[in-house]
């Protein structure tokens, strides 16, 4: 039997990792005989992951992921096994060597994004957050002073003058906090897409987080995925500024986050993120990211 990749998939690493791809599905067929495990339907993929939704030998509904070793991946497990289920979806299984996980099944077609009422979804993504954040780091994991020393390596001059001044004033605040960088444990990716709705009658809490990217560092890091979450109903709203300061108050305020210091922190994620648009040669930064960035330096610059 052979899995058929998803046509997503395969453009997103077609150039990018074609060896990859041509050997996923000798991949798969070797954790189905390793872990036992059978098909129960389609695969689907994350940015750079094939999922495979199986059954294991008893019966029970598991999913088999199976990614691109990547510098944002690695760690994966061990803060799975940390968490221990606690808020997070359970690792059933691995192999560290491939980035091969064999995860419990949560529903997919279900992610928090779902939910109609924005403001209790915020509360759950919240307090999801504060939960997973308060787990010790397990050893080895990468550490956002060096992240952020590095962006400051080699911040460019921006021709818009406006791009311009925010990825100055976001540098500047950078170079202030640079090296008190925390030491909490950071999801790095955590948005309303990557909460998902337990199984019915799993006996499971209603909402998990799935798909880290491991980072140790301060909470403030964290923020800038829910601070973008739902965008279209954000600039709906007709308030973007209103909106973004609202869920800024929201999620400093239930994670007991000195607001100064996470509003640095923040700048320095939309640092970050206008960074790989000028690295992956967007011919703008990112609109989000922007009215995030000025926003908050409007409420928050001293």
């Amino acid at each position: 039997m052979t899995t058929a990749l998803p046509a997503g998939l395969v453009r997103q690493h077609s150039e990018r990792d074609q060896a990859w791809l041509d050997n996923l599905p000798g991949f798969v067929a070797e954790y189905f005989e390793r872990w036992e495990l059978r098909p129960d339907g389609p695969a689907g993929h994350g940015m750079a992951s094939l999922v495979v939704p199986v059954r294991r030998v008893d019966g029970t509904p598991a999913a088999l992921k199976i990614g691109r070793v990547t510098e944002e991946n690695e760690g994966e497990a061990a803060v799975l096994r940390a968490w221990g289920g606690d808020g997070a979806v359970r690792l059933l299984a691995e192999d560290r060597a491939r980035r091969a996980l064999l995860l419990e099944r949560l529903d997919h077609a279900r992610p928090l994004s779902t939910m109609e009422d924005e403001w209790a979804a915020l509360d759950v993504l919240v307090e999801l957050l504060g939960r997973i954040s308060a787990v010790p780091p397990p050893a080895g994991l990468r550490r956002l002073g060096d992240v952020a020393a590095a962006m400051l390596e080699d911040v460019p001059s921006l021709p818009d003058p406006d791009e311009r001044a925010l990825l100055d004033t976001c540098t500047g605040v950078l170079r202030e906090i640079v090296g008190e960088p925390g030491e909490q444990l950071l999801h790095w990716d955590l948005h309303q897409g990557n909460v998902l709705a337990a199984l019915p009658d799993s006996g499971r809490e209603p909402w998990l987080v799935i798909d880290p990217e491991p980072l140790v560092g301060d909470l403030g890091f964290d923020l800038m995925p829910a601070l973008a979450d739902r965008w279209d109903e954000v600039v709906a709203s007709g308030d973007v500024a209103g909106v973004v300061r609202r869920r800024f108050d929201v999620m400093t305020d239930g994670l007991g986050l000195d607001r100064q210091r996470a509003y640095g922190w923040t700048l320095a994620r939309v640092l970050q993120n206008c960074l790989w648009d000028v690295e992956d040669g967007e011919p703008e930064l990112n609109a989000a990211q922007v009215a995030i960035g000025q926003t908050l330096i409007a409420a928050y610059n001293r």
